[in-house]
């Protein structure tokens, strides 16, 4: 039976600049990719964000934030148009800001 030590047996061959590249590469490996939202999907965005809005519903946002989707609960509380950012007052009562083209999802709280 081979027991294989994997990287561990080549990093005394490598330099500490391709071990860093290879570090890196293995990170580039676990970011998602953004989706593109057509015009269908941008209008049920609008319609969720406005149900929320008006009858002060809680949502569950799912944005693109750092090359990763995350996820963030809470209530809208106002749409900045001229940036173009949702405020979100999260469970915490603490005031987050999301930009539109950063949301992929909003779904609504009972």
């Amino acid at each position: 039976m081979i027991r294989d030590r994997g990287n561990i047996k080549w990093n005394s061959l490598m330099l500490p600049e391709h071990v860093k590249m290879l570090r890196e590469w293995a990170k580039e490996d676990t970011w998602d990719a953004k989706g593109q939202l057509d015009e269908q999907k941008l209008e049920q965005l609008n319609l969720a964000a406005e149900e929320a809005m008006e009858f002060a519903k809680e949502v569950n946002i799912t944005y693109f934030s750092h090359r990763q989707s995350k996820q963030i609960a809470g209530k809208i509380h106002y749409f900045d148009s001229v940036k173009k950012e949702f405020r979100i007052v999260d469970r915490s009562g603490h005031v987050q800001r999301i930009l539109l083209k950063q949301i992929e999802h909003i779904e609504l709280i009972g």
